[in-house]
């Protein structure tokens, strides 16, 4: 799509020293597409070679690249920066063997205040999922999936997770994370899927809708009446190795395709953005079918008559996050 240069960093002090170089020169969370460890627990960042280019770059581009980044590197999925200047990121289970990675994740959320930005998504790659938690480079971390949460999401309510061989999704509001001081406890379940366990969760949230990835399909969801309510959408049975990692606003899916295992989807490839312009996930199957993936399935199977259940109620204000 465009052409890339990788920074490498010994030291997460010189992550923050090279971030804040880099931003003087045009780099914005949009334009941070890989960020990796590698087993030494030094540090690999991904941007675009020219940083003029930085503000094209959409969250469903950074999902289809393949990362430059070749051997053994340990890879990010996502930063949130959360309210206190807590911080909480997804990635590669061997990050926790680096021990360098919580101070990267800090530096990074250093970075997005800096920004004035809450998040910074990343490109996707193949690896055993993990969520952490922490409040700054010199206090514990949560591995919040040893607990069974994988794939957290934020948003204005809290912070979403589906369990790992668990058909629900749980909340963890913030409220509940300022007085308990910890993620460790408080979570609540919010929605629970019918078409099997969730195996995936999409990075985002976007105009209060999140897809999962189940074993027998995919589910959208609508979290504007969270904590009280989620609403389902749409679905579309399916029984393949597709997932929904993401979307652009107002324009195509981002499609990985995996290996369906029932605590989550294994062997993701980067992701396809599937149309150009798709209303509902509805519109998926159609799409899929008529477009050739390399790396997955032939096509998907596709139960009859996708569908959308009764429109919910308007929601509030819009909750949308920055397409970083």
């Amino acid at each position: 799509m465009f052409a890339t240069r990788v920074y490498h960093y010994r030291q997460p002090a010189a992550v923050i020293i090279g971030l804040k170089e880099l931003r003087k020169q045009g780099l914005t969370p949009r334009g941070l597409l890989f960020v990796a460890l590698d087993p030494r627990g030094e540090i690999h960042l991904v941007v675009p070679e020219d940083l003029d280019a930085v503000d094209s770059v959409r969250v469903g581009d950074k999902l289809s690249l393949v990362s430059p980044l070749e051997g053994r590197f340990f890879h990010f999925d996502a930063v949130h920066r959360l309210p206190g200047d807590q911080v909480l990121w997804n990635g590669d289970r061997r990050l926790g063997d680096t021990g360098s990675a919580p101070e990267v994740a800090v530096a990074i959320s250093a970075w997005l205040k800096g920004s004035s930005a809450k998040n910074v998504f990343l490109g996707c790659t193949p690896h055993v999922p993990g969520s952490w938690w922490t409040i700054n480079e010199r206090s514990p971390v949560a591995d919040l999936h040893a607990l069974g949460f994988l794939d957290c999401v934020v948003d204005a309510h809290g912070i979403l997770a589906r369990k790992i061989d668990d058909p629900r999704l749980f909340l963890l509001g913030f409220s509940t994370l300022a007085q308990n001081g910890n993620p460790t406890t408080g979570w609540t379940e919010v929605f629970t899927s019918d078409l099997g366990n969730i195996l995936l969760v999409e990075r985002r949230v976007l105009h209060y809708r999140l897809a999962l990835t189940c074993e027998r399909g995919l589910l959208e969801i609508d979290i504007s009446h969270l904590p009280d309510l989620v609403i389902e959408t749409a679905r579309v049975p399916m029984r393949s190795g597709f997932g929904v990692v993401g979307r652009i606003d107002n324009g195509a899916f981002a499609v990985t395709v995996g290996t369906i295992e029932s605590w989550g989807l294994t062997n993701m490839s980067p992701a396809t953005l599937v149309g150009s312009s798709i209303p509902s996930l509805l519109e998926l199957p159609r799409m899929l079918k008529a477009m050739p993936i390399d790396s997955g399935p032939e096509g998907p199977e596709i139960d009859p008559a996708p569908s959308a259940p009764d429109a919910p109620a308007p929601p509030g204000p819009d909750s949308t996050l920055p397409d970083a």
